[in-house]
């Protein structure tokens, strides 16, 4: 069987950026609902609105995730099945 590990394919930077990206948003966001001239049940549900936005958005990129990871993992699980298969098999073996 194959010993290779799964590579990870995004780097510390690439991770730093993403987060920096979402807390920039998250306060600009809520600098604006603060900011905006309207009575506070307008403000109350635009805020809600966002925090529903941005758990439902947690939970797809979760979801992605997770089909993403099984599909891998089955692929890893048939490639070995299939090496364990060509390792057992001679083709010089007399029929």
């Amino acid at each position: 069987m194959s010993d290779t590990p799964v590579k990870q394919q995004s780097t510390a930077a690439f991770y730093g950026q993403a987060v920096a990206s979402f807390a920039m948003a998250m306060a600009a966001t809520a600098v604006g609902i603060v900011r905006l001239g309207a009575d506070g049940w307008v403000r109350g549900f635009l805020a809600i609105a966002v925090l529903y936005l941005v758990t439902s958005s947690f939970t797809l990129a979760k979801v992605v995730r997770d089909r993403q990871e099984a599909g891998r993992i089955v692929s890893r699980v048939d490639q070995a099945r299939l090496e364990k298969l060509l390792a057992e098999h001679d083709p010089f073996e007399k029929l």
